[in-house]
């Protein structure tokens, strides 16, 4: 109390809050002036800015009849600058430096804490301020001398040399095309330093007009800085009660929660989990785990949980790798991402994992530095996509973490069928993409690498043989008999009913069937999971048995047709990967399962009214048996029937043609005058699937 009573009240003061020139005020700080530029003299010529940037440009005269002028200084700037001669484009048009430019920078990125305040008739008037710029001076005219300078060095160092011969003088010019930009490339070059200055550099000057301190339009603007109504309607903001105006002034501490920890942004209770979809569940689940048996699966899922709905979802987000399930590539590298080691975008990161992903479902080894030689990425890169699913064996390799899972083999026949037609068509594109050789395919020798890697004597292993003949041969000769005796029947039948169809039989040496089947010797006898003696008691890539003839047939033809009206042009090769995508996608017992083989397929795409073009590849060419044949659908019934056909024959005789050549063809056989960008759309439309072999 004392204390007050010696510091009393002596005025109090009205405050309020004018709103006429929010966001249009500007507090400009110049430097100190020199002795040449006192207040009253100082002119200013121009003034610009840029408004998104807050950029300010600003001109003003110097006074040069100053005694503290220096003349002399002053025209050897300008002789620097400009030069001898003088025109429109000369900074100092009057030979003497009689002006200095000043930019302006931010001097705060935050100016919501400070106002522009008049005081006027016991009245406080405070106006928001829009921006706070601190006025520099600007020495760009150095610059233009520095430029002028170097252009007379380097004229005195051209010497005499006449203008016929600059002009003879041949410069080589490297013409580069650029590539296509990805989005990550985008990203990095928007938000480099070179990027956002050009931004800023596109931006346009506004031009100002400058006012006076005392020109008449000065002082009517000035006339804003003062509030326009009293009212309390317009002066809320600085009508507060003594509580808020005390809370405004000290804000109650945040206490920071402390007394319960706080999970990482990754873990997940059992019990949120527990609470999401099926489907998020097993995704969560293999993201963390990445490699897990499907027993363990359902056990973690809880009970009553039904195992049909977790095989179909679990599909969705994993692969079968030796009876186990591995979470998919793209689950953990997700598109538009890069690896933390080498900043590889996912799709390489995916591709190289699931390389590795397939070593697996081929061997319970696999050794680091062939993934690395193969998949070219960096060993850190290697390594993780190894631990995820292995672990390392010293002088061994890599091995797979999990044993073999029979039980989900033997319960699980079509998903274990499913995945190895998936297996197959991933290996198509391993095969295209990293170029595989034969080593690379061919799966090790269960001698050195072996799935149960126990000491068996020979002696043991003919015992272990002859017990499980002795016991499967009973079964065996009665499931022969009972095919036969069905296949008899079903001839019989088949021959009444339709009279007119032939089937042909194919013998067992002429063809090999087509490799839809499990790889020999791989893993003691599994691929992904699937033993060939365990499997479905139907044979696969066998005889079918007569009754499903029919049945198949006109389930293959229907596939040859709609594939050949889509694509017009195949290779064998292609025809079958796309073939086994097909069986990957049907439900489980369908016919087609039964087994088809090479000739099979091919009498079939003959039967569709396709064509064989004989396209004479070069002797050393690289590719495959199954790519060198070539099939294409003769007549489609559209419009690019006779144009296909000219192609065809073309391509009969040349397996390299340019275009220019097609063209002249096109418009000789057909008797159209078509331009480039026609052939280019029957290239396309009709033809695109050879469109690689033409040189433009």
């Amino acid at each position: 109390m004392a204390n007050e009573e010696d510091d009393p009240i002596i005025q109090e003061i009205d405050v309020f809050l004018a709103r006429s020139l929010l966001e249009k005020l500007y507090l400009f700080q110049y430097p100190i002036r020199p002795a040449s530029m006192t207040y009253d003299d100082v002119t200013h010529l121009s003034a610009k800015i840029k408004p998104k940037q807050q950029k300010v440009e600003l001109e003003m005269a110097i006074d040069t009849l100053n005694p503290n002028y220096c003349r002399s200084k002053g025209e050897q700037i300008a002789l620097n600058v400009d030069g001898t001669c003088t025109d429109e484009t000369s900074t100092y048009s009057s030979k003497l430096m009689d002006k200095q430019t000043f930019c302006s920078s931010q001097a705060a990125s935050n100016v919501s804490r400070y106002a522009a305040a008049v005081y006027k008739k016991g009245e406080l008037h405070l106006t928001p301020l829009h921006g706070i710029l601190q006025l520099r001076p600007s020495f760009t005219y150095l610059d233009k001398a520095d430029a002028k300078h170097r252009e007379r060095e380097a004229a005195n160092e051209g010497g005499d040399s006449s203008q016929d011969e600059a002009e003879d003088d041949v410069k080589q010019i490297t013409v580069r095309f650029s590539r296509p930009e990805t989005e990550q490339a985008r990203q990095r070059r928007v938000q480099s330093y070179e990027f956002l200055q050009k931004r800023q550099a596109e931006e346009h000057w506004v031009h100002l007009h400058y006012y006076g301190l005392k020109d008449s339009r000065s002082e009517h603007e000035r006339q804003y800085l003062f509030s326009q109504g009293h009212g309390l309607a317009e002066n809320t903001e600085l009508i507060k009660s003594p509580s808020e105006y005390l809370m405004m002034l000290m804000p109650p501490s945040v206490e920071e929660e402390n007394d319960k920890p706080v999970a990482p942004s990754n873990v997940l209770s059992m019990a949120q989990l527990r609470t999401l979809p099926l489907a998020d569940q097993i995704k969560i689940l293999m993201k963390n785990v990445k490699v897990m048996p499907f027993a363990n699966l359902m056990s973690l899922l809880g009970s009553g949980t039904d195992s049909t709905a977790v095989l179909r979802c679990v599909q969705q987000v994993a692969l079968l790798v030796q009876g186990n399930w591995v979470v998919k590539s793209d689950v953990l590298y997700p598109k538009d991402t890069s690896s933390p080691h080498s900043g590889v975008p996912a799709e390489v990161l995916c591709r190289g994992r699931d390389f590795v992903m397939w070593k697996f479902t081929q061997d319970r080894w696999v050794v680091r530095k062939e993934v690395a030689a193969v998949t070219k990425l960096c060993p850190e890169d290697v390594k993780d996509f190894l631990e995820h699913m292995s672990v390392a064996r010293i002088n061994k390799g890599w091995e797979f973490m999990l044993p073999y899972d029979e039980d989900f083999v033997k319960k699980h026949p079509d998903i274990v069928q499913r995945q190895h037609m998936l297996w197959m068509g991933i290996q198509a594109k391993l095969e295209k993409v990293y170029n595989l050789l034969k080593e690379h395919l061919a799966p090790k020798k269960q001698e050195a690498q072996s799935a149960h890697p126990l000491l068996v004597s020979g002696e043991q292993r003919v015992n272990m043989a002859k017990a499980k003949a002795k016991q499967n041969y009973g079964q065996l000769e009665k499931e022969l008999q009972r095919q036969k005796a069905e296949m008899k029947s079903n001839d019989a039948s088949a021959k009444m009913d339709f009279p007119n169809i032939c089937i042909k039989e194919e013998p067992v040496d002429a063809e090999e069937p087509m490799d839809t089947s499990a790889f020999e010797g791989l893993n003691n006898g599994l691929v992904n999971g699937l033993h060939p003696t365990e499997g479905s008691p139907e044979p696969v890539n066998g005889h079918v048995p007569g009754g499903c003839i029919d049945r198949v047939a006109q389930e293959l033809k229907a596939f040859v047709s709609s594939t050949f009206k889509k694509q017009f042009v195949l290779t064998l090769s292609e025809l079958k990967r796309l073939f086994n995508l097909h069986l990957a996608s049907l439900p489980p017992g369908h016919t087609l399962f039964s087994g088809i083989s090479d000739k099979m397929l091919q009498d079939m795409v003959l039967d569709t009214g396709c064509k064989q073009i004989l396209v004479p590849f070069p002797p050393q060419t690289a590719a495959s048996p199954d790519e060198l044949k070539v099939y294409a659908l003769w007549e489609a019934g559209d419009t690019y029937d006779q144009h296909r056909q000219v192609l065809l024959e073309i391509f009969s005789r040349n397996y390299r043609v340019r275009r220019n050549v097609i063209q002249s063809q096109l418009s000789q056989e057909c008797g159209e005058d078509l331009n480039k960008q026609e052939v280019d759309r029957v290239l396309k439309v009709s033809f695109c699937s050879v469109v690689g072999l033409i040189q433009s």
